[in-house]
């Protein structure tokens, strides 16, 4: 099976993850952020993932390192569950429409960690989760696990249906790049290695 558990103790976050790779899409999230446990959940419908993720932070202060560091936690898993990512697809697309959003994301699983958060999401807030906290989440995702990461906004005016797009939109490209390929059982990789 291709599952992970990571704890994470800081003085301003608490962090666990138990992840599982070939799940159904099953989560149990809870952060204390509402939108986030709810944009978590999205994610792990859309990529099929089993995920539990239990966070505690300082909220108090404000929702910037739990959302950052959830994002630090997930990659540690993710790169763990992967392995040593032998017969996997290691590409993943999607184009993520709800309602007038819509969302491009592509995706590599290269072990090249790099961002490209191309979102006009309005600023503000959706409940207590700080739309710029997005891309945050997204880059400590990226650089965690050793993912290359494109996310683009083709449309779109309402903050939570943006972000929607674009967690369920990450979650789809990541179950499609982590679908193993009975064609070809090494590397997707001209070097051999990633």
């Amino acid at each position: 099976m291709r599952e992970a558990y990571i704890e994470r103790k800081t003085k301003e976050t608490e962090i666990s993850v138990r992840l599982n790779l070939d799940g159904s899409g099953e989560s149990q999230v809870e952060t204390g952020i509402g939108f986030f446990d709810h944009m978590l959940t999205a994610f792990a419908r859309f990529a099929y993932f089993d995920l539990i993720l239990r966070a505690s932070g300082d909220l108090e202060v404000d929702a910037h390192h739990t959302i950052e560091d959830c994002g630090i936690v997930l990659g540690q898993a993710l790169r763990e569950a992967c392995g040593d990512k032998m017969g996997i697809e290691r590409l993943g697309e999607a184009l993520l429409p709800m309602d007038e959003a819509l969302v491009q994301v592509a995706l590599d699983l290269s072990n090249r960690a790099y961002l490209i958060w191309d979102v006009n999401c309005p600023d503000g807030m959706v409940g207590e989760f700080p739309v710029e906290m997005a891309e945050e989440f997204f880059r400590a995702l990226a650089v965690q696990s050793g993912l290359t990461l494109h996310v683009r906004q083709l449309s779109g005016k309402n903050r939570h249906h943006i972000l929607e797009a674009a967690f369920k939109g990450v979650g789809r490209g990541l179950g499609l790049a982590l679908r193993t390929n009975t064609r070809y059982s090494g590397i997707l990789s001209t070097k051999g290695v990633l």
